[in-house]
This record gives C-alpha cells, structure tokens and sequence, in this order.
C-alpha cells in the first residue's frame, strides 16, 4: 500500500533507533566531560592549594577547546549540505553529500541525496518529454507542410488521396495532442467515470478493428517517408465466455486497451501475433483483461517502473523495423484509467513476450 508511514515501532525498531553517536549523546557527553573537568581541577586545586582563578581559566580553556571540537564536528557537514543545496538550487543535480555519518546529521545528508536523485530523475524526464513530443511534432508537421506546399506549388492538385493524406497528419497531431491533454488531466485529477454495463466482445471487436485501421493508416503515412510502421502483426480476440458483460467506463477503458494493444504491437516480432484475452473477475460484473504479445518481453527487474511516465524500459527500441518508441506516456495512461476505475494493472508472468494483466472490480460494491 502506498498510504502514509507506519508509525507504530517494535521494541527492536526503538532500539535500533538509540545510537551511541547522535548529536544528543555528543552534547550530553559534551556537558558530562565538562562537569568532570571542573570537579577534576577543583580536586586538584583543594588538594594542591591553588588559586581558584587558575582553576577557573584552566576549565575554561578545556571546555571550549572539547566544545570547539564538538562544533566543528556539527558545522561543517551542514556547510557541506548548504553547498550542495545551493547548487541544487541552481540547477546542478550532481553533486551528492557525503552520507557515512551515524547520526541525525547522516539522516539528513541521506535525505537530500534521496532528493537530488528524485530531481535529476524528474529534470531527465523532463528533458525527454521535450526530445520525445518533438520528434514526434516533428514528423506529422514536416509531412504535412510538404503536402500543402505541392498543393500550392501546383506539384499536386487537391484530389481526395491527397487530401486524406493530409487529414491523416492532422489526425496524428491530434492524437499526440490528445495525448498531452490527458497526461494533464492525469496530474488535475478532474476526469469523472461514467460507468455503464457492456458486452464485451463486441466492444473489444471494436477496439481491435480502430487499431488495425490506425496501423493502416500510418503505413500509408510512412511509406511516403521512407519508414516503416507495423501492419504485419495480427491481433487476437479471446473472450470467454462469448456473453460476457461489464461495468465500466466505455472511454476510460479504450484508452486502456489502446495504449496496450499500441505497446504490444510496436514490440512483436514480423508477422507477430497479439492477443486480448478477457475473462470475467471475481465480482459481480467485474473485468480481467490480458495483453499478450510475442516480442522480447519486460525484465523482471523492471516491472515496477514500467508504467511510470516517460519510461520507455530496458527493452526501450520496439521490435519491429523502423518504429521508435512513441512518448512513454500510454502504459501511464493506461495505468491511470484503471486506477480511476479502482482496478490492477500489472506484468504478469509469462513464458514467452510480455504479458499485462488488468483487473476492473465491476459493479462498485454497496455498503450494507
């Protein structure tokens, strides 16, 4: 669970906690050391006959002389983490403190080395969102500004092929567009659920057969430029039973199998096969979904950070000729129409290629 820290402590957590070298025990330490030189040099003084004045300046000169030591010690690992704070500040997330001290002062270096990584991690992601919507811009704009300019040029008339070559750019601007506005909805948090029952293989056919046309599409759109988009993969329906009903929300859960469908055909292998199993949940109602695809699959090692925005994996170039990677932003956005819904997305085990498991719960449940 992803709630907030368990703050109830075991005896061993409360003792793991006492540590001999924490800034508590060096002040304490700091104030029974000089007690014991006091008491020492008055000792010496009654027993000796010397001056109290001397006494006074002798214990003096100790005590600041440990304090300045104890200082010291304090001081300059906060300067080191002012220093590195400031750069920082400034934009340069490389530098680190260093972190081997057992005491609150170590927890604290630990922490902002924890969020410098955390910063460099979100300032690269950041860097390639820009490179990823570029290029992506880059390609539908390019193309569809060659289209126009042979129409006004008179190179090419304005006959309906190609006028659908250029509505076909639109529309892929429009998608990446699309795109943004639902990662932004994504961090607002303002996109309601309007749940209804449906039949599932029909909705699923459906699903399937606008993926296909949007691989044709882009094909088309390709072979102008030289590249390459997948038209040999086949997609599979599974669903059993044939009857199946769900409760869902029909937008959410396209958005859901899109992006899948999109990330399993963009990493088949040639002539590939991807397959969308759906079987009925343990609830009333409720939806289990399977993606499978056949290409080099997801190490396991990476299964907790595959739907994180802009994480394109340690599988990051598709399998397939001549396709890139897309934005890394559909397995996040699928994760988050399922979470809307309450639902599970995951990698699940599978013996060949990749396979992601979705669970919707269904009928939502009614408090008794």
């Amino acid at each position: 669970m992803s709630g907030g820290p368990d703050r109830r402590k075991s005896p061993e957590d409360s003792w793991g906690r006492v540590r001999p070298f924490s800034i508590k025990t060096k002040l304490g330490a700091l104030v029974v050391i000089s007690v014991l030189i006091t008491t020492g040099l008055l000792l010496i003084a009654v027993r000796t006959a010397t001056e109290l004045r001397f006494i006074t300046v002798f214990s003096m000169i100790a005590t600041l002389l440990i304090t300045q030591f104890v200082a010291h010690s304090l001081t300059a690992p906060l300067d080191e983490m002012n220093a590195v704070a400031r750069s920082i500040s400034h934009g340069d997330y490389s530098r680190r403190v260093r972190d081997h001290r057992r005491d609150e002062l170590g927890d604290l270096a630990h922490t902002i080395n924890l969020m410098a990584d955390e910063l460099e991690a979100q300032d690269r992601q950041r860097k390639e969102l820009v490179a990823n919507v570029s290029h992506e811009l880059r390609t539908p704009t390019a193309a569809l500004r060659a289209v126009l300019e042979n129409i006004v040029d008179g190179v090419t008339q304005a006959d309906p092929e190609t006028m659908r070559t250029a509505l076909k750019q639109t529309e892929r601007l429009g998608r990446l567009v699309e795109t943004l506005l639902d990662l932004s909805r994504l961090d607002n948090g303002v996109v309601p659920l309007t749940r209804r029952r449906f039949e599932v293989w029909p909705y699923l056919s459906g699903v399937l057969k606008e993926a296909q046309m949007v691989s044709s599409a882009r094909a088309g759109l390709a072979s102008g430029s030289g590249s390459h988009t997948r038209t040999d993969v086949h997609l599979r329906l599974d669903v059993s039973p044939p009857e199946l009903t769900a409760r869902a929300d029909p937008e959410r859960l396209h958005q859901v199998v899109a992006n899948l469908v999109d990330n399993a055909v963009k990493h088949s292998p040639p002539h590939g096969r991807v397959t969308v199993k759906a079987r009925s949940g343990p609830a009333k109602e409720s939806l289990v979904l399977e993606v499978v695809d056949e290409g080099p699959g997801i190490p396991q090692s990476e299964w907790h950070r595959v739907f994180e925005r802009f994480n394109r994996g340690a599988v990051s170039r598709p399998h397939g000729p001549g396709s890139d990677g897309g934005t890394g932003l559909g397995l996040a956005i699928a994760r988050w129409a399922v979470d809307l819904h309450g639902g599970r997305i995951g990698v699940a085990e599978s013996a060949r290629g990749c396979r992601i498991r979705v669970t919707l719960p269904g009928e939502p449940s009614v408090p008794s």
